[in-house]
């Protein structure tokens, strides 16, 4: 389906209502032209012509009918009242084209299918918002059950320590912070016992570092912390763990410091050598250099196994489920932030766009009575300007015939004074009755209540939305949140 065939929401149709101009044209009222008798009798030479005519005594004095410049004068006029009427049909129109323009009965139609629509549309909506926020819900609830079965039945009544960010990062920087620490002491003892120099005990030291610290960290972080679990045997188990620790601890430190008091040489036996010392003498040291050199190595083993200890949650598997149920939890509360916003935003252009339409309906109202009001004044004008044009007519017959009658010898015809009148033209359209306006006012007033109701009806079911989404948001006791 193409864009053109989409159909457009019913606020976007009473948007595209009210964009629509009120009439694709500019109205120009032109005041009637009133004859210049003073002009016209210079043109047509009505008092040359009279006393001309005049002293040929003509028309006869019996005459009974008008004579050729009296019907030239008359027809003169005649073109001037029509060419009026035809200004005033044109204006006339205008007037109609404009109160057509307004196109009252198509708005009427739109807004009454229109504004319930757009209720129904809201309403649907906050149907779809609510079944999505049900399955979050729903998530967050399973979530929940498995973290209250979790802490049941291992007896734990603390939440979980999560690790945040900053903290990892800090850790991490512990570790680095012992490792530097320790290659660098580590490499000045070895230095005097290595034949190597400096950089082969820099690379020894290396190694025992990364084995003390990272090696140390592991076993808190994963093995040792059995030693928490509430199951009893998981709890020996870690308890061995931890004591295979501080064997594998002390024994390493052990070999570090037998390795130091050894005598520098490039053997390759010197290994061998210092395997043998830990299994028949390991405790035989001859310098107290080397008690310091175990010393600082245990205490920077149990500082990196008491970092992998604390890394995450002491208690094996609390920790992902805790993060599980905290995403659930946020992803639900965005959701329904996310929907109250969306249900917030069609609210408010709903009732943005049908108090537009009721503002549009009163500017209407009064445009078309503006409208109507113009129409009746330009009745009364062209009504007042055909006396105009009679008159006119009754002057220039009054200019010919006066010098007429001075140049004549004989009497003047009778009807001379009889006064001159032209058929008034009468619009048979006529003007609109007073039950018309009545009944569109009726129908606007009509129509202004229902987009009231419906705006009050979109706000009802905006509060009924809310009260839904809250009554999902308290499926689950508040004492059972932790």
């Amino acid at each position: 389906m193409s864009r053109s065939e989409v159909r457009l929401s019913p606020i976007a149709r009473l948007w595209s209502l009210l964009n629509q101009p009120t009439h694709s044209y500019r109205p120009a009222i032109t005041v009637f032209l009133d004859l210049n008798v003073d002009r016209i009798a210079d043109e047509m030479n009505l008092a040359s012509l009279g006393k001309e005519r005049g002293s040929q005594n003509r028309p006869a004095s019996d005459a009974q009918t008008m004579d050729d410049v009296e019907h030239l004068i008359v027809e003169r006029i005649e073109a001037h009242k029509q060419d009026s009427h035809t200004v005033y049909l044109d204006h006339l129109h205008t007037y109609d084209e404009r109160v057509t323009a307004l196109s009252f009965e198509e708005r009427f139609a739109i807004i009454q299918q229109a504004a319930p629509e757009a209720v129904g549309d809201f309403e649907a909506e906050a149907t779809m918002g609510r079944d999505e926020l049900f399955t979050f819900r729903r998530r967050l609830n399973e979530s929940e059950m498995e973290r209250e079965a979790f802490r049941k039945r291992h007896g734990l009544q603390r939440p979980a320590r999560l690790a945040s960010p900053g903290k990892i990062i800090l850790k991490i920087g512990l570790l680095a912070i012992l490792f530097v620490i320790e290659v660098v002491v580590n490499a000045g003892f070895l230095a005097k016992a290595n034949a190597a120099g400096y950089i082969g005990a820099a690379i020894q030291a290396a190694t025992f570092a990364a084995l003390n610290i990272l090696a140390s960290f592991l076993w808190g972080l994963v093995l040792i912390r059995l030693i928490f679990h509430r199951n009893y045997l998981l709890k020996i188990v870690g308890a061995i763990f931890f004591v295979a620790y501080l064997a594998f601890a002390g024994a390493l430190n052990l070999t570090l410091a037998h390795l130091r008091e050894m005598p520098p040489t490039l053997d390759a036996e010197v290994g061998q050598d210092v395997l043998h010392r830990l299994l028949t003498a390991p405790f035989d040291l001859t310098d107290v250099n080397s008690l310091v050199f175990i010393s600082i190595g245990l205490v920077f083993s149990l500082v990196a196994m008491a970092d992998g200890l604390t890394f995450f949650d002491p208690y094996i598997g609390y920790a992902g489920l805790e993060r599980r149920w905290i995403d659930a939890i946020q992803q639900f509360t965005d959701l329904k932030a996310e929907l109250i916003d969306r249900l917030r935003d069609i609210r408010e252009d709903s009732t943005e766009v049908m108090n537009a339409a009721a503002r549009d309906l009163s500017v209407r109202r009064s445009e078309y009575d503006s409208i109507l009001q113009s129409r009746g004044r330009l009745s009364q004008r062209f009504n007042q300007h055909q006396n105009q044009i009679e008159q006119a007519g009754r002057a220039l017959l009054g200019i010919y015939r006066e010098a007429n009658r001075k140049a004549r010898s004989t009497s003047a015809p009778t009807y001379f004074d009889k006064p001159f009148t032209t058929e008034r033209i009468i619009y048979a359209g006529g003007e609109p009755d007073a039950t018309a306006r009545e009944r569109l006012r009726q129908m606007i007033e009509e129509t202004q209540e229902l987009l009231k109701e419906q705006i009050k009806a979109i706000n009802e079911a905006f509060e009924r939305a809310m009260r839904s989404y809250r009554e999902i948001d308290q499926m689950l006791p508040e004492d059972k949140r932790g």
